[in-house]
C-alpha cells in the first residue's frame, strides 16, 4: 500500500474530496516519514475540539492524526499502551488511545473497532521487535537496569491518571500490559 492510497482512501471515508486536501495531506506525511515506515492502516474521525473529520493513518512506527494540512499529531506505536472503542449516541464510535505520551479521544470514527484491532496488535508488534529506526520518544539509558525502566513507565502511568488523562480502569489496563 502506498501513502498516496492510504490517504486517498482515508479521505473518501471522511466525506471529504477536496484533491487539495488530500494532496496536502499526503506530501505533510510524506515529509514527516521515519526510515523504513510504511503505511499500514487509515480511517476516518474527530478530534473532539474539532468539527470536520480527519485522517488516522496507523504506519508501521506511529499513528498520525491529518487535519486541515497542519502537521500531523503523531504517536510512537512503542508508547501506545491501549486502544478501545466506546459507542455513545452523541459521538458514534469513540476510540480512545492511551500511550506513555498521553491519552488521544476521536469520535465517529470509521470501523473503530477493526482500526483499533490493527493499533493495538502494531503496537504490540512495535514493543517486541528489535527498533530497526529511530523512535521518536529518547529511548531509556542503557545504563537504566530493566527494573528501573519498567518503574518510569509506571510513575508517568501514574502521573497520567493523577492528572485526568487517564481513568483507573485505563490505568489498570495499561499497568497489565507493562507487568505482564
Amino acid at each position: 500500500m502506498e501513502w498516496t492510497d492510504l490517504i486517498d482512501t482515508a479521505f473518501r471515508v471522511a466525506g471529504n474530496s477536496s484533491q487539495t486536501n488530500q494532496a496536502e495531506a499526503v506530501r505533510t506525511v510524506e515529509a514527516v516519514v521515519i526510515d523504513g515506515e510504511k503505511p499500514v492502516a487509515s480511517t476516518a474521525g474527530r478530534h473532539p475540539d474539532h468539527f470536520r473529520k480527519g485522517v488516522l493513518v496507523l504506519t508501521t512506527h506511529r499513528f498520525l492524526f491529518l487535519k486541515d494540512g497542519k502537521p500531523p499529531v503523531p504517536v510512537p506505536l512503542t508508547a501506545v499502551t491501549d486502544a478501545t472503542v466506546t459507542r455513545t449516541k452523541l459521538n458514534g464510535d469513540v476510540l480512545t488511545l492511551v500511550a506513555l505520551t498521553g491519552s488521544h479521544r476521536f469520535e465517529d470514527v470509521v470501523k473503530a473497532e477493526v482500526f483499533a484491532e490493527q493499533l493495538r496488535e502494531r503496537a504490540r508488534l512495535a514493543r517486541t521487535a528489535p527498533p530497526q529506526a529511530p523512535a521518536a520518544i529518547p529511548a531509556p539509558s542503557a545504563e537504566l537496569s530493566a527494573g528501573e525502566q519498567l518503574i518510569g513507565q509506571l510513575e508517568r502511568l501514574a502521573a497520567l491518571r493523577t492528572s485526568g488523562a487517564l481513568t483507573d480502569e485505563e490505568f489498570s489496563r495499561a499497568k497489565q500490559r507493562l507487568i505482564g
